[in-house]
């Protein structure tokens, strides 16, 4: 009676608005939320048997009881989803390749001698001379490489070996035997690609592609053998004969790939820490930029990795600065003051591509650490003459300041305006200094580093013309510029600016003339100074914004080469730059190294 009566307070409407709360010791107590008054009358009667009955009634309404389906929470949601998507992935995109399978099946379903050119691969199960084609075997090559199937690679052998002649594919066969030598390298089997590479040179060597030889040398690279690579470098990439036709395709290929290769050959040295036989590939590299240019071969059909060789470089110099690798005297190779200024001698003799990430890991290889020294308005307040220094002159708003800041790869190394005359002293940056020369020149600290054998001044000399300056301070400009040039025996490099859209003006002309007379009258112990002449804003005359876009009027250019003859300066280069489209960043520091260097 009493469950009867506890049944008839609480209407079938109301069990999901109620609430039971159990504990270990106590029976369930029943609370009803529309009837507060009657709940406490029954709290007391509820048993075991009610618990479960009314357990039961709500499990079943809601689908929380015992027998419904509990909700998961979102975390649990979200990791099922992601176990349900990675179980997709592994079924799906990933293929097990069972060899041993695969060889028992062919071997149970040919006869006891036969399946010697049988494939693992299932779109091509065998070779036969009579129905394979060119493109089953190279597809079979590269397969057998990717996965490393000695089984099908040993068998592509035999059948191109053994079973086919010279003659297959229509004289196809020595570009497959090119790519099984390479394949061959790929999984360190060198017997199989010397076999390859001999065949291919006795059988091929009419048809024999230069792209397929510079694959080789690549592949032979990979795997320490540089004697071979250089063996089959001069064999088969042989420089062209005396009289030949550069405007023909096949000798332009034969020099591309030979540049290529050797310039492959150099990227490994550097990599494995061999820096004298990366720089006699350098060399080598530079003795074919005369012929890439007569060839009429660009950048873009070269495609030269100077990115990767200057990269290499850089990491062998690191290297050899902090003692890592040890350099053994060598008689026959002179290395440079910095490892990367054997790239950029190869780089000057070929086409300029003009491309940002070579020359920002250039720059950064050869522009380490650079800091503003001191200001000279004196020669006695110049810094101590311990290492080459390169001087950048000209009149005021020719774009010095600009050019150092585009050579070093900084944006706000000298100071650039456009007022002219903001330069007013002999500004010293000191590039790749010991480390910390800034707290010594600023707090008088005390260092026991020493500064990098490729350490050199950058000065930013006054500009002359349009500074807004007194005649006097002109005047004091003048007689220290004459002093510098004459007197100054760490000076190797002297730029001088001149706006190649206008030409020389009243002031460069004077400029020129005290050149010519002062670099003659250095002291007999000093060094000569290698005046250069630097044409900026190229950019100004070209319509439109086009990389390496720059051109100087042939007027201006007529000028300038009277200039220079009438003042024993005829010999003197001439650089075309532009601070807008970096051009000429690589000839430019071509002569800056002549300070590193001192």
């Amino acid at each position: 009676s009493l469950f009867a009566t506890a049944a008839a307070f609480a209407p079938v409407g109301t069990w999901q608005r109620r609430t039971f709360v159990a504990s270990s010791s106590s029976p369930a107590v029943l609370a009803s939320s529309s009837s507060r008054s009657s709940t406490s009358l029954y709290a007391n009667v509820a048993s075991s048997l009610l618990w479960d009955e009314v357990h039961s009634k709500i499990g079943q309404e809601t689908g929380s009881g015992s027998g419904g389906k509990r909700r998961l929470s979102r975390p649990e949601r979200k990791a099922l989803e992601r176990k349900r998507k990675n179980n997709r992935k592994t079924n799906m995109n990933h293929r097990k390749h069972n060899f041993a399978d695969r060889a028992s099946l062919l071997n149970g379903r040919r006869a006891p001698g036969e399946g010697r050119y049988d494939l693992h691969s299932t779109a091509i199960s065998s070779l036969n001379k009579n129905t394979t084609t060119a493109e089953d075997v190279l597809k079979a090559i590269k397969r057998a490489q990717n996965l490393h199937d000695v089984h099908d690679i040993r068998a592509i052998e035999r059948f191109l070996l053994e079973e086919v002649d010279h003659g297959f594919a229509y004289g196809y066969r020595g570009s497959l035997l090119a790519r099984l030598a390479v394949a061959a390298l790929h999984m360190n089997n060198h017997k199989l690609a010397r076999r390859a590479i001999e065949e291919r040179r006795l059988q091929h060597r009419p048809s024999m592609l230069p792209m397929e030889s510079a694959a080789i040398i690549r592949g032979l690279l990979r795997v320490h053998n540089v004697t071979d690579a250089l063996y089959l470098l001069d064999d088969e990439l042989a420089l062209p004969t005396e009289g030949a036709n550069f405007g023909d395709e096949a000798i332009q290929e034969i020099i591309k790939h030979r540049a290529l290769a050797l310039g492959s050959v150099a990227s490994r040295h550097f990599f494995e820490d061999e820096p004298i036989l990366a720089v006699q590939a350098c060399q080598r590299v530079a003795e074919m930029g005369p012929l890439v240019r007569q060839a009429k071969l660009t950048s873009a059909q070269l495609d030269m990795p100077w990115a990767r060789i200057v990269q290499g470089a850089a990491q062998c110099e690191s290297k050899r600065r902090d003692g890592t690798i040890v350099i053994e005297n060598n008689d026959k190779v002179k290395l440079p003051c910095n490892l990367v200024y054997a790239v950029l001698n190869a780089m000057t003799t070929f086409p300029s591509d003009n491309d940002d990430l070579t020359f920002e890991r250039l720059s950064n290889a050869l522009v380490r650490r650079v800091v503003f020294v001191t200001g000279a308005v004196t020669l006695d307040g110049c810094p101590p003459p311990d290492r080459g220094e390169a001087a950048f002159i000209g009149r005021s708003n020719v774009g010095k300041s600009s050019l150092i800041n585009m050579i070093s790869n900084r944006k706000s190394l000298a100071y650039t305006s456009k007022t002219p005359g903001k330069t007013q002293q002999f500004n010293y940056f000191a590039v790749n200094d010991k480390p910390g020369r800034e707290r010594e020149i600023k707090y008088g600290d005390v260092l026991d580093s020493e500064k990098d054998l490729d350490s050199l001044y950058l000065v930013d000399l006054p500009g002359f013309g349009f500074a807004k300056v007194p005649a006097y301070q002109r005047q004091e400009w003048s007689r220290f510029m004459v002093q510098y040039m004459e007197t100054r025996p760490s000076l190797r490099v002297l730029f001088h600016l001149i706006d190649a859209r206008h030409g020389p003006t009243e002031e460069d002309e004077r400029i020129i003339e005290q050149v010519g007379l002062s670099l003659p009258h250095r002291g007999s112990n000093m060094k000569k100074v290698q005046y250069v002449m630097i044409l900026t804003k190229a950019d100004k005359n070209v319509k439109g914004k086009k990389r390496n876009a720059g051109k100087v009027a042939p007027a201006v250019l007529e000028s300038l080469r009277t200039l220079l003859k009438a003042n024993k300066l005829g010999s003197a280069p001439m650089l075309i730059t532009s601070a807008e489209t970096k051009l000429g960043r690589d000839d430019v520091w071509r002569y800056l190294r002549l300070a590193a260097e001192a």
